[in-house]
């Protein structure tokens, strides 16, 4: 015989029942549609607008890669007398010097101090005299027309920043194939939120900023391209989203170090949430707090406490109240008990295959929590330990 079900904890239930779906699923229904009726950006078409650009590539011990970085950066597309490239490898102790001596027409900047990629590209700046200035990963592959796809957008004086996409290439792994699929994901959303207004935050595997509105951050930033980016959105800039350029990257070795690249965006997560608390201002730009909160501040905050607190509360609805609570406890259950055995799989060596998106969403939620626990015991450096890719053959 069911007890009186407790309508606090109902309609707390569908309260944060509601946050989840909304998260996961309304926003990008929400931004699709909005996206569709504001219509495509305009602007001018590639080539049409060729400012001066310098492409500045951070590398840290990155010896073994080097030599094919620069190959590609020399390939692009882009007339060379008006592109200029910038290596800087500080705390490398490498032969990182060898080898870029080999090419004349790029700039090396190196110091012994290893400060991490925030004081690197802190440092770098200092050397830009263009107007536009491009910051792309080591471990990277551009496409040939991605400078000019990132700087025609420039021509439109609103614009303080564009964000090319991030790839991660196909290699049979589960871990690749889960960060693929996120990523496809959150590629649509940067396209709405681009669309509508101004994307929130940018990825530092291909990104471009107005020279004159790049401030050197706080030298412990975790996440520089993103705080960065979301700075000048807050200065009254907008910055562009531009899949047409974009950089392929491998992806993480193991489900491991996938999930220890998530608890440190985590960490740097929480901590820019703090740096950029103007941008919880919801009288001072509606539409940027609107897609903040939607597509960010949600995700590394509100909604993996509503997961962890949906599952005792509907655990207690189930024993007291309709069987719909039991279906709503067994489907959480079965939900999770997938992502363990998916986990378990991959730790193998073995595919996850349908197992795959409730590993993906249950590791990137848990990281929430392990990310906020390094952030408020100060755990996670700026300079923090690279990320382990698969091998290339």
């Amino acid at each position: 015989m069911f007890t009186t079900t407790s309508p606090i904890l109902t309609v707390l239930f569908w309260l944060l029942a509601g946050l989840v779906i909304y998260t996961y699923l309304g926003y990008g229904v929400v931004a699709w549609a909005w996206a569709r009726l504001r219509g495509p950006r305009h602007s001018v078409r590639a080539g049409e607008f060729e400012p001066e650009v310098t492409l500045v590539v951070p590398a840290y011990n990155e010896a073994g890669i080097l030599a094919e970085k620069v190959r590609n950066c020399l390939a692009l597309n882009y007339p060379p007398q008006k592109l200029h490239l910038l290596f800087i490898t500080d705390g490398s102790t490498d032969n990182s010097a060898d080898v870029l001596a080999a090419y004349p027409t790029v700039r090396h900047l190196h110091t012994p101090e290893r400060g991490g990629k925030t004081v690197a590209e802190n440092r770098a700046i200092r050397y830009v005299t263009t107007p536009c200035v491009v910051f792309t990963d080591c471990n990277t592959t551009l496409n040939p027309e991605a400078i000019h796809e990132l700087v025609r957008h420039y021509a439109d004086p609103k614009v303080g920043a564009v964000s090319g996409e991030k790839r991660v290439l196909r290699d049979g792994s589960t871990s690749g194939a889960g960060e693929g699929l996120y990523w496809k994901y959150e590629s649509f959303l940067k396209r709405c939120d681009s669309d509508i207004y101004s994307l929130m935050g940018a990825a530092g595997e291909l990104v471009s900023f107005r020279t004159s509105l790049f401030k050197p951050l706080e030298a412990d930033t975790i996440l520089d391209d993103f705080v960065q980016s979301m700075r000048i959105v807050e200065a009254g800039h907008q910055v562009v989203y531009e899949p047409a350029a974009y950089a392929q990257e491998l992806p993480s070795a193991s489900v491991t170090e996938e999930m220890e690249r998530k608890i440190r965006i985590a960490a740097g997560g929480w901590q820019s949430m703090v740096r950029l608390r103007a941008l919880l201002n919801p009288f001072a730009q509606p539409i940027v707090f609107f897609l903040y909160v939607s597509h960010r501040i949600l995700r590394w905050s509100l909604t993996p406490l509503a997961l962890l607190l949906l599952l005792p509360i509907t655990a207690y609805l189930a024993a007291v109240g309709p069987a719909f609570y039991m279906l709503a406890l067994g489907a959480q259950l079965l939900f999770y008990a997938a992502a363990l055995v998916g986990w378990a799989r991959s730790a193998r060596q073995q595919p996850a295959g349908p197992l795959l998106v409730a590993m993906y969403f249950t590791m990137m939620n848990i990281a929430v929590f392990l990310g906020f626990w390094r952030y408020v015991r100060k755990a996670q450096p700026a300079a923090w330990a690279k990320a382990q890719r698969v091998a290339t053959q």
